[in-house]
């Protein structure tokens, strides 16, 4: 939100009050509280008829500094809070007349009382900061007509905004915010944290998360449920300006020597990923939104799978499982199916889990909005004229209210339902469109709700699957988050179009998504709207099937490969028995994700924050950090990427006697597929097939395939191959298998020492019928096998 006209004049509409003195300073624990008068006090009379912000600096965790900025204690919106886990470090507090000092973790906050200034530092470092005319209380008049007739009128009829802007230096690049479609770096955007049903082509979005990342090593998290207006280098070009309505704002300050360390400090705020199950990484296939079906057509799809080959995990029945002006209550249509428990039986023997669609909407004519309206379980409308119902997409629908434990219970009821016939996991749709002009149960404010409803709608269903299905085993597919959403994954990235802009328009939302604390990610496979073109649709199931989570839906017909063309189907298949085989990787990364909140897709300035040609790249990412997955975005069968020179990254610059920067050769990376070796620290045009792509394996990287290509949920420890890719001399490098529960049950070492390559394995459980391959840069490859009673084994280069 805008406050000022320009540099110098503020709006016309404003009246503001900032912080520009440290008049008096005192220890609170863990922190220190600073009165900021709006002009300086310099005598008594100065003390009076005064706006007086205080700001709090209090320790909230491990390099987590909590800033709250309040104008009137006394102020209370009903603002419903996020759950989070302040666990205070001991902070060390010295105040004199010229300067307060906070110091906790390996951060610092000075406050420079002779001019007003706040810096933010970390060994040394200016990480960010403000000074006069950056923190204020905005009175921003209702109607600004009055505001040059009736100065007292001004006061008594304003809205009350709190603002605060902290620096940003040249060069410096913002991320974040949730799964936004603009351009992947935030600078020069205005950012509204307001969740909306807006499609993957504009502003707007579905999860908006008010966290951001810098590339200068720190995190800002606002704690507020409701609104959240963001101008991130625009209304002030060397500040991101945070603004939110009422009498206080508070924001949390993170630090980080890595992006990843700043997630784990955020994530370890408002929470961890649960682990999802391994099977939900296989791919999903959707009966689509609008195409008629019924278990026939269900049938014949699955047959078309497997008759051809195409592995797949999960099947997924969308919104027309239920009759029509039906949604939600919970009824399958007689008509599409008439032994519901019967036909999930037969496809559960088929090795197939199962997903329905649901909303938190329920339609007039149903037995279940009778029964809603009767007890009270749907939001009313403000005027307490009864039920608050709308005709957006059903007629007369009504909308759960989640504050309400009985209502809650009850929902979870119908949940409950769905999977004692059979159904494994839920398609959480919606959750965004939720009207502020109502009353919930518990009195929140329906504006901060708004965005907050989601979080209780997940939390909602997630937790009721994960009591009937136990932990590990529960999972959704949900379109709407708000911060803390992610621990009821997975998300997806909602309604896109099939065209390569909007495929492209996805990855760097994703992206994006990745950088604001969330794990695991999907997104529809060719787009949801319209119907792709064959050369479309290969390319982006070799971006979905390198994705965390892999589905083919649409709207208008079915997305099963075959309708394509025949090349389709060998593309899809051989990416999905790719990604199964590869998913002792996958799962290994899954588990990192769930203990330290560190993404399992990472965009490239995540993974290599000292490279500034990565710091705008939003068309390639990492898969944990060994592998580089560049998708194609063109029908000309053309990539264009870059591979890094982590060498270069990690060298110091000492000059050798020459002159010249004595730096080690350059960062190799080989094709995963093919096996090309490229060298890194440069750009790559190049044209690949449909059963290729830029997909790069690291130098050093030791890598488990497993013996599975049918399935991603097996015995990872069992007949896996062990691959060493361009083994480096005299470098360590480690692999780790998990098993299903999410535990790593063995460890694998592998050196290189000249000619020769040791590999050597220790854990609770060992390896079975093992294999080891070692990859040279030459093409050559030289293998080995471990008796299942041994723990080392050399390989000797021929």
């Amino acid at each position: 939100m805008k406050f000022t006209d320009g540099y110098w004049l503020r709006s016309e509409n404003v009246n503001a009050s900032y912080a520009t003195q440290a008049f008096t300073v005192e220890k609170i624990p863990h922190g220190m509280r600073i009165a900021c008068p709006e002009r300086p006090i310099r005598s008594r009379a100065d003390a009076l008829d005064i706006t007086v912000l205080y700001i709090d600096f209090v320790s909230a965790g491990y390099n987590d500094i909590a800033m709250t900025v309040t104008h009137f204690a006394g102020y209370d919106t009903k603002e419903p809070r996020f759950n989070l886990s302040i666990t205070p470090e001991n902070a060390a507090v010295d105040i004199n007349e010229h300067e307060a000092v906070m110091q906790t973790g390996d951060m610092t906050v000075k406050v420079n009382r002779d001019n007003f200034e706040i810096r933010f530092e970390a060994g040394g470092k200016l990480l960010t900061g403000a000074s006069l005319r950056n923190i204020g209380y905005m009175r921003v008049n209702k109607e600004p007509a009055k505001l040059r007739m009736d100065s007292h009128y001004f006061y008594q009829n304003y809205d009350p905004y709190m603002l605060t802007e902290l620096s940003v230096k040249p060069g410096e690049t913002v991320y974040g915010f949730g799964e936004r479609f603009t351009p992947f770096v935030k600078n020069g955007q205005t950012v509204n944290i307001w969740n909306e049903d807006g499609g993957t082509s504009s502003d707007i979005s579905y999860k908006n998360i008010p966290f951001y990342i810098s590339s200068e090593g720190y995190g800002v998290f606002a704690d507020h449920t409701g609104q959240v207006s963001y101008e991130v280098c625009s209304e002030k070009v060397e500040y991101i300006g945070c603004s939110v309505p009422g009498e206080q704002i508070r924001l949390h300050i993170m630090y980080g020597k890595t992006p990843a360390e700043i997630i784990k400090v955020y994530t370890a705020l408002t929470g961890r990923p649960a682990l999802p199950p391994a099977w939900s990484f296989g791919l999903w296939l959707s009966t689509s939104f609008k195409p008629k079906y019924d278990e026939d057509t269900v049938s014949k799809m699955i047959c078309g799978m497997e008759e051809r080959h195409i592995p797949f995990r999960v099947f997924h029945f969308d919104c027309y499982w239920l009759r029509a002006l039906h949604w939600c209550d919970f009824n399958w249509d007689p008509e599409a199916f008439s032994d519901v428990r019967g036909m999930l039986e037969r496809y559960h023997r088929r090795g197939i889990k199962l997903c329905c669609w649901v909303n938190p909407y329920v339609a007039e004519d149903t037995e279940m909005f009778r029964e809603g309206a009767k007890k009270g379980f749907f939001l009313m409308r403000a005027d307490g004229k009864g039920v608050k119902q709308i005709d957006n997409w059903q007629p007369g629908l009504a909308i759960v209210d989640f504050t309400n434990p009985e209502a809650a219970s009850w929902y979870a009821g119908k949940i409950k339902g769905l999977l004692d016939i059979g159904i494994d996991a839920i398609k959480t749709d919606f959750g965004e469109r939720i009207p502020i002009d109502v009353k919930y149960h518990d009195g929140s404010d329906p504006i901060a709700m708004h965005n907050y409803y989601t979080y209780l709608y997940n939390k909602t269903v997630f937790t009721t699957i994960e009591k009937e299905r136990g932990t590990g085993q529960a999972v959704l597919f949900a379109r709407s988050a708000t911060a803390g959403g992610q621990k009821f994954p997975v998300h997806w990235g909602g309604d896109c179009s099939a065209s390569y802009s909007s495929m492209a328009e996805t990855l760097h939302a994703g992206l994006s998504f990745m950088m604001s604390g969330f794990s695991f990610w999907s997104h529809d496979i060719s787009g949801f709207e319209s119907t792709a073109t064959p050369d479309l649709y290969k390319r982006w199931a070799q971006f979905g099937l390198l994705s965390t989570h892999s589905r083919l839906h649409g709207a208008d017909t079915y997305r099963v490969p075959w309708i394509f063309d025949e090349e389709a189907v060998d593309v899809v298949r051989f990416f999905s028995e790719l990604k199964n085989t590869m998913m002792p990787y996958y799962y290994k990364l899954a588990i990192e994700a769930h203990i330290t909140g560190v993404p399992v897709m990472r965009p490239m300035p995540f993974e290599f924050p000292g490279d500034r040609t990565c710091q705008y790249l939003d068309l390639q990412y990492m898969l944990g950090s060994s592998i580089l997955v560049a998708p194609i975005f063109n029908d000309q069968s053309l990539a264009e990427f870059y591979l890094p020179d982590i060498d270069e990254l990690n060298a110091e610059d000492k000059l050798s006697e020459g002159g010249k920067f004595d730096r080690p050769e350059p960062t190799k990376w080989i094709g995963l597929i093919d096996h090309e070796v490229l060298s890194g620290g440069r750009w790559y045009k190049k044209k690949y097939s449909y059963m290729n792509l830029p997909l790069f394996v690291k130098e050093g990287s030791l890598l488990a395939f497993g013996a599975h290509k049918d399935i991603p949920d097996y015995d990872y420890a069992d007949g896996v191959t062990l691959k060493l890719y361009l083994p480096v001399c005299d470098h360590t490098t480690e692999c780790q298998i998990p098993d299903l529960e999410g535990n790593i049950i063995t460890t694998v070492t592998a050196r290189r020492k000249q000619d020769e390559v040791i590999f050597h394995q220790e854990g609770s459980e060992s390896l079975k019928n093992a294999c080891y391959e070692v990859i040279m840069d030459n093409g050559n490859s030289f293998n080995g096998k471990l008796s299942d009673d041994k723990d080392t084994i050399v390989l000797l280069k021929a």
